[in-house]
């Protein structure tokens, strides 16, 4: 793990003091290393030789089979896709197969993951089994927040809120760790907001840092365009549903470092790579067309999540944007 001591000291405490509890509940955003964690600690209480109490070997096939969660003793839990529905079909699937005793392991482990996505009726089904957990059963649920689950959920695990780390730390480790040249480390601790997971993966996945440009560099022409050419790009972009909501986010990083810069914040900017750009938005927008612009954002991100009509929602705020 990088960072997160002491939940790392915690859990190696439990386990190696028998006192592990049945259910635990990791929160944070995404990326800052919930996942990571909670495997880790499914490690820990299989591994068959462990160096030392509550620390898994990460070497052995027990230890390795979980790290690629792939362990028959292993039930992973989420939505099909990021935003979709946990559905209450897979709790009872689940449930089904926790009443059968470890195949391999001490312990049969369910990791159930980004559950604020689980259906209403699907946390309501998981409750049972946090009541009455089956004989070595263990659960691993990760969430945004506590407060995004039911409150009778949420008071039945052991909780662990996970913060993003120092800029500092990230951009360190992922140079002695992952041997990254030090610019690229530090622009992804920036970009990643010091979640290691997302910084990982923009790392592994330079498809992803493309895309930003390119939804950037559409906001810098949007910004000197006419109404007409605002629509059509509008009219495209509402189309797809995934795309749309990841333009957004990289717009609102963009005009959050804007304001920041037009407030004259010590706040460090997440896109260290459009430093010049953020400053020249700055000076000619100022912090109250700013804030408004951020706020455009926020609205228009929150009206598509509760299902208004994507056009009409992108056309509204391209009439929000400034001329430039």
């Amino acid at each position: 793990m990088l960072g997160h001591e002491w939940a790392v000291n915690v859990l190696k405490q439990h386990v190696a003091g028998g006192g592990f509890r049945h259910a635990y509940l990791f929160t944070g955003p995404q990326g800052v290393g919930r996942r990571t964690l909670a495997l880790r600690l499914a490690q820990a209480l299989n591994c068959p030789q462990p160096p030392a109490q509550g620390e898994p070997c990460r070497e052995c096939r027990t230890c390795q089979q979980i790290e690629r969660m792939q362990h028959p003793d292993l039930a992973v839990v989420q939505a099909e896709q990021v935003g979709g529905t946990l559905k209450v079909d897979q709790i009872r699937e689940l449930q089904h197969s926790l009443s059968l005793a470890p195949y391999q392991a001490s312990y049969r482990v369910a990791l159930l993951l980004r559950f604020e996505e689980a259906h209403v009726s699907a946390q309501n089904a998981l409750l049972k089994t946090l009541e009455e957990p089956p004989d070595k059963v263990i659960l691993l649920v990760t969430a945004e927040s506590a407060e995004s689950l039911l409150p009778t959920v949420a008071s039945r695990c052991e909780l662990l809120r996970l913060r993003p780390l120092p800029l500092e730390m990230v951009q360190s480790g992922l140079q002695e760790r992952w041997g990254m040249p030090a610019e690229e480390a530090r622009l992804l601790a920036h970009l990643s907001g010091g979640r290691p997971g997302s910084a990982l993966r923009l790392h592994q996945s330079p498809e992803l840092l493309e895309q930003r440009q390119t939804w950037l560099d559409d906001l810098a022409q949007l910004l000197r365009s006419k109404r007409v050419q605002r629509f059509a790009y509008a009219d495209k972009l509402s189309r797809d549903k995934e795309k749309r909501q990841d333009a957004l986010q990289a717009w609102l990083s963009l005009w959050r470092d804007v304001l920041l810069c037009a407030s004259g914040s010590s706040v460090p900017l997440v896109n260290l790579d459009r430093a010049g750009e953020i400053e020249d938005l700055a000076r000619q927008c100022g912090p109250q067309q700013a804030y408004a612009v951020v706020n455009s954002l926020l609205q228009t991100l929150d009206q598509l999540e509760r299902n208004v009509h994507p056009q009409l929602c992108i056309e509204v705020l391209m009439l929000d944007l400034p001329y430039l």
